[in-house]
């Protein structure tokens, strides 16, 4: 149990700003390309409290964390409340809509980068506390797992709104259509022996982290 609690520590930052933070983004970028939206209803903030969602960002991933601690592979997910944004008002919406879904999953991808620096520092610092290098490594991971996941090409996913934004008209209207279905696509295809996680999410995590590493090896060599 006092593992479970300090593994809920560890990850309880990460996740937290991992999930409000990309939400922000979403929002900040849409009222750059002109949708008022999420600015107006105060969803533009780096507040995570405008940000979180009871459920999704509080109890789903503990529940999952502490679920997946007792068979000895920690780890947790979880969703904050998704902002509001009325594609319609964007300048032009079929390619301004491709920024406003990468600008989750982008924002991951910084905050990645950002928690990597941290724990390169930590080491550079010869700091040798667990609790900050462990926590620094969860927000490298919990960043890119939200980066890849978000990233999975189905609607109402990030990944799924960019591809309908760069497919021609007829095509994107066609996968459109599928975003009532896209949740439930993703959960079966994560319950049948992980297909999600051995064919997408693993492969743009390992590759992602490739990136990050070769990003800041100056700082390491």
């Amino acid at each position: 149990m006092n593992e479970i609690i300090n593994n809920i520590a560890i990850f309880a930052l990460p996740v937290l700003f991992a999930i409000t933070l990309h939400e922000a983004a979403h929002g900040y970028v849409a009222k750059y390309f002109g949708d008022n939206t999420a600015f107006a209803a105060g969803r533009v903030s780096l507040d995570p409290f405008k940000h979180i969602d009871l459920f999704g960002t509080i109890v789903l991933p503990i529940a999952m964390f502490v679920l997946s601690s007792l068979t000895g592979n920690p780890f947790a997910f979880g969703y904050a409340k998704p902002v509001p944004v009325d594609f319609g008002k964007l300048r032009n919406p079929k390619r301004d809509m491709i920024w406003v879904a990468f600008a989750g999953p982008g924002a991951n991808f910084v905050m990645a980068f950002l928690w990597l620096l941290m724990l390169v520092g930590l080491q550079a610092g010869h700091v040798n506390e667990n609790f900050f290098l462990e926590m620094a490594n969860a927000g490298v991971v919990t960043n890119l797992v939200l980066f890849a996941l978000n990233l999975f090409p189905i609607p109402p996913l990030d990944g799924g709104r960019i591809l309908v934004g760069l497919l021609p008209l007829k095509y994107a209207m066609l996968l459109a259509k599928a975003e009532p279905y896209g949740f439930f696509i993703v959960i079966i295809l994560s319950m049948t022996n992980g297909l999600l996680f051995r064919y997408w999410i693993y492969p743009v995590m390992d590759i992602s982290s490739l990136l990050l590493k070769a990003i800041v090896s100056p700082l390491t060599s």
